[in-house]
């Protein structure tokens, strides 16, 4: 199997974000990108795997599809699954191990299933799986059909390679990158985000803004695969145009000495330093930066697991003050998982968000229109 053979690809999504997801796909050049429950999917080749990997900021994984079979019985899984050219797909020298998920079908035990594949690559490969191992195939089952993936990431792609240092409940730079997207930013105007925490917002609007690749600073899953070719991959690489020069800046305050500290030095990682500013600064000290008005877009406590909740109605009408009485024609958006916190900034939001998976929690993104 070559980096040329077709292959369906699958990008894993935050659900009820997938349309955004799309358009990114859609955006970055991709072929006929389709929403799909929980994801996307696009038709390539492997070439196409590795660049999606590299330059999509809004999938968790890159799932290439494999091999897709009805099974009603266990004995069927065990055949179908022999007739997948292992030895083109996996590596004897590379540890893997399979994971199994079954929905609404007649096979119901997902640890039978995984074991039936896992069987059927032992004897292809003739190594058997390992239990920690990175690399990692997929077997789906849902009304009786089988989905079996590779997932080519390896590690989840919201980890960049930078953000080493981290709050207590930092948001995933995927999610990020979506709710940025979400708001309509696209790089070309200032970004404010005064509860910034770690940075992430702020580091992935200067990214955008910068055009680097999400993907740049880190190795994949499919490095280790049999269809992966160093020279090809590093064509595609070189085809990733070079950083840009802009004239945006992206700003980022918190009243936690500690997390602008950890933000200063996760931009740095970066290498956005150049057009982020961070400072230690409670909201009421804010004011907008020099410059035309752009987007404010904070995630700020909401009590779940971050800080008391009647407390928290203080701090979010402090900041709505703020937000109406010196950002006036700027954007708002608020992540939070409380509509009340979100009603007491007293702005008028022209959209809600459905709501999001984050961390355990249902959250929504508050938007005005300028202020």
């Amino acid at each position: 199997m070559t980096a040329s053979d077709p292959i369906e690809i699958f990008l894993s999504g935050t659900p009820g974000l997938e349309p955004l997801l799309r358009d990114e796909a859609q955006e970055q050049g991709f072929r006929n990108p389709q929403v799909v429950p929980g994801g996307v999917t696009l038709a390539g080749d492997w070439a196409e795997v590795w660049r999606a990997n590299l330059v999509l900021r809004g999938p968790g994984r890159v799932l290439a599809r494999v091999a897709r079979f009805r099974a009603m019985h266990l004995a069927q899984l065990d055949k179908r699954s022999r007739k997948v050219a292992w030895t083109k797909l996996l590596r004897p020298d590379v540890p893997y191990r399979v994971e199994a998920t079954c929905k609404k079908s007649r096979i119901y035990h997902a640890g039978a299933a995984a074991q039936r594949v896992q069987t059927a690559i032992e004897d292809a490969l003739g190594r058997s799986p390992t239990e920690k191992a990175m690399l990692v195939v997929r077997v789906r089952l849902e009304d009786d059909l089988c989905e079996i993936s590779l997932d080519t990431s390896g590690a989840p792609l919201h980890r960049r390679g930078h953000k080493q240092a981290v709050g207590k409940a930092p948001m995933r730079e995927t999610l990020a990158a979506l709710f940025l997207r979400a708001c309509g930013y696209d790089g070309t105007q200032p970004l404010v985000d005064p509860m910034c925490g770690s940075g992430t917002f702020v580091i992935e609007a200067a990214e955008r803004a910068l055009g680097l690749a999400p993907g740049r600073a880190r190795d994949f899953g499919f490095e280790h695969l049999a269809s992966f070719d160093a020279a090809r991959w590093t064509d595609v690489r070189d085809q990733v145009p070079p950083s840009q020069s802009t004239q945006t800046r992206c700003y980022g305050f918190d009243r936690d000495a500690g997390a602008i500290a950890n933000a200063v030095a996760n931009a740095d990682r970066a290498g956005v330093s150049a057009i982020t500013r961070f400072a230690h600064q409670a909201v009421a000290d804010l004011q907008p930066p020099d410059g035309p008005p752009g987007l404010v877009l904070t995630n700020p406590p909401y009590g779940a697991r971050i800080g008391n909740r009647k407390l928290l109605f203080a701090l979010y009408g402090t900041f709505g003050t703020v937000m109406a009485e010196r950002f006036k024609g700027w954007r708002v958006g608020i992540v939070t998982s409380d509509k009340g916190l979100a009603r007491a900034t007293g702005l008028k939001f022209r959209s809600v968000s459905a709501p999001i998976p984050h961390g355990g929690l249902k959250v929504q993104l508050f938007q005005t229109g300028p202020l």
